[in-house]
């Protein structure tokens, strides 16, 4: 019997990143972990930055930097709608160390016009790309 799956889009601001059959969907959502598999309720949720985890259609996986959007449960298909998606592999890891040690540093030094908001955005979107690096390197060493 095939395993049963539904039909994923992950797109970004610059086009389709992913496109095809999966048997199940990790990402966070603004309420908490979200798995996503055939025959799930329809559904619309903000996604907080950090992982998707897809599990393919063959057993094989694949993880996804999101810097947060849009998920889209229907009975057919689900999308992913976020500003920026990175492969795994394209994560930078030096680079998201310095973006987030940079906005923590100007947090410190902050005057009374500082955005503090746009700050926490921030150190939040180079958390979660050191997370999935940091989930990738576990699933790795196992």
């Amino acid at each position: 019997m095939a395993a049963m799956t539904v039909q994923l889009d992950i797109v970004s601001a610059e086009g389709g990143i992913y496109s095809g059959r999966v048997s199940h969907l990790q990402v966070t959502g603004s309420e908490g972990e979200l798995g996503i598999m055939h025959g799930h309720a329809p559904l619309i949720s903000k996604i907080k930055p950090g992982m998707a985890r897809v599990t393919k259609q063959d057993g094989s996986e694949e993880v996804f930097y999101l810097s947060g959007g849009i998920l889209e449960v229907q009975p057919a298909s689900t999308s992913i709608l976020a500003d920026v998606v990175l492969r795994a592999d394209d994560i930078d890891e030096k680079a998201a160390i310095e973006a987030k040690n940079r906005a923590e540093a100007h947090m410190v030094d902050a005057g009374s016009d500082f955005d503090y908001q746009a700050a926490l955005i921030e150190i939040a979107k180079a958390t979660a790309q050191l997370r999935v690096l940091e989930t990738i390197k576990k699933n790795i060493a196992r």
